[in-house]
């Protein structure tokens, strides 16, 4: 009879303690089919995205393991403690445990510290021998990863596009960025034919489209050349993140938009460059933006960005002009996150010396209120123009003129319908106090 594993995607809670659930899940992460992948076949795995299903806390399953992002953190340890309660073995990994080794270990067996690509084999084959370790690190050297078990979540309530990695790590040196905390500046990449391997599987799989993840994909030009020559080949559709330096490269935009890349999604931070130099991300040039975007989506290219607030530039009236700097640059998809001192960080151990932490409950950490005291406001005061933020930037004025009055809405009308409806349910989510999220 073969072991089982359950493997758990966990969802987070709403301010009023709820679990966030949705009809679809649209962006599936990799992890949990990737680590399926890795296990070995006399293992039985089974993967729950809990945004979508419930968690089986009957599960026949010996072995539990948990995927832990910071937004579902909470939820992370509740299942957890559950679990082992119901004598389960329970594993737990992903970047918040990577980031606090020592407390995620509190609620469970054993925990993953960064990649799990070399520690995986060797911590079922100590399971087995029933001699987990409590803590698995295994620095990864070389990226390359068998296929990924898609067919355990194309019957899920899913979107159209499946996930398919080129790259990991990034080579940029953001002082606030969980991505450098663990891998210091490094980069890896998959060999071209593996990921082109991987993008045919998931159109046989009857998919025409796929989210390559990738955190910063065209910082090595010559594989990116090579890699959309690829998939140009294969009639998909794809979208990615970048820097939107990308934006210099009109050569390389030339090949990305006929390739069939659809959406490019930008952490462009801030629209402050004080605050950009506080973030050691001095090398982006805020005035630049405007015209960077403008050039991208001449391309055919829609856009989505992240930005945080907080930050050492920043006051009431930056923040306020960045609704503006959205709206007026046809944004599809923007999305905010309250600057945060994520334990671990460079950011953090700044914060602390400097004394300004505001919040010590790690466990409020989340992107949607101030826990630090910010240079030119107070903490409430920060958490108050979030929101306010926010709400500009999903009023209905402004989601009109971004999607159905975008400057691609001629070219592609049906995909700035999509994104006026995705607009519509992040607005309606806004208001219940939940910060939109990709998961």
């Amino acid at each position: 009879m073969k072991k089982k594993i359950l493997l758990i995607q966990p969802t987070p809670y709403d301010p009023q303690g709820k679990l966030i659930k949705k009809s679809i899940l649209y962006f599936v992460g990799l992890s949990l089919p990737l680590l399926a992948a890795l296990t070995p076949k006399d293992y039985e795995v089974e993967l729950c995205y809990e945004t979508i299903e419930d968690v089986d806390f009957d599960t026949d399953a010996s072995l539990i393991g948990i995927s832990s992002m910071g937004h579902g953190v909470l939820r992370t340890i509740d299942i957890a403690k559950e679990f082992k309660k119901r004598g389960k073995t329970v594993i737990l990994g992903g970047y918040m445990v990577s980031l606090m080794p020592e407390e995620a270990a509190k609620y469970c067996d054993s925990v993953v510290i960064g990649d799990a690509e070399e520690a995986w084999k060797e911590l079922l084959e100590d399971y087995r021998r029933d001699a987990l370790k409590k803590v698995y690190k295994k620095q990864l050297q070389n990226l390359s990863t068998p296929l990924p078990r898609y067919d355990l979540i194309v019957k899920k309530r899913i979107g159209n596009f499946l996930p398919v990695q080129a790259g990991r790590g990034c080579p940029n040196t953001c002082s606030f960025c969980s991505v450098f905390c663990l891998y210091k500046g490094s980069y890896l990449k998959r060999d071209i034919d593996e990921v082109i391997r991987d993008i045919k599987e998931v159109k046989r799989l009857g998919f025409k489209r796929f989210l390559l993840l990738d955190d910063n994909i065209f910082s090595d030009r010559k594989y990116a050349f090579s890699l959309c020559r690829e998939i140009r080949k294969l009639n998909m559709k794809w979208m990615t993140q970048c820097s939107i330096d990308i934006a210099k490269d009109t050569e390389l935009l030339k090949i990305i938009s006929e390739s069939g890349c659809m959406a490019l999604s930008f952490g462009l931070e801030s629209i402050s460059k004080e605050s950009l130099r506080s973030m050691n991300k001095a090398w982006a040039d805020p005035d630049s933006y405007g015209s960077q975007i403008k050039i991208i989506q001449s391309y055919g290219i829609d856009i989505s960005t992240e930005m945080v607030v907080g930050a050492e530039g920043d006051t009431l009236e930056s923040i306020s002009a960045t609704a503006d700097f959205i709206t007026a640059n046809g944004i599809m998809v923007p999305r905010f996150y309250i600057l945060t001192p994520i334990p671990g960080t460079k950011y953090y151990y700044d914060m602390m010396k400097e004394n300004r932490i505001y919040k010590h409950d790690i466990y409020r950490y989340n992107g949607t209120e101030a826990v630090h005291i910010p240079k030119n406001m107070s903490p409430e005061e920060l958490t108050d123009a979030y929101w306010s933020l926010y709400r500009e930037v999903f009023s209905y004025g402004s989601i009109i003129r971004r999607t159905l009055l975008n400057t691609n809405s001629l070219k592609r009308p049906f995909m700035c319908i999509f994104y006026f409806f995705v607009n519509l349910y992040y607005r309606r989510q806004i208001y219940q106090g939940i910060t939109p999220n990709i998961f």
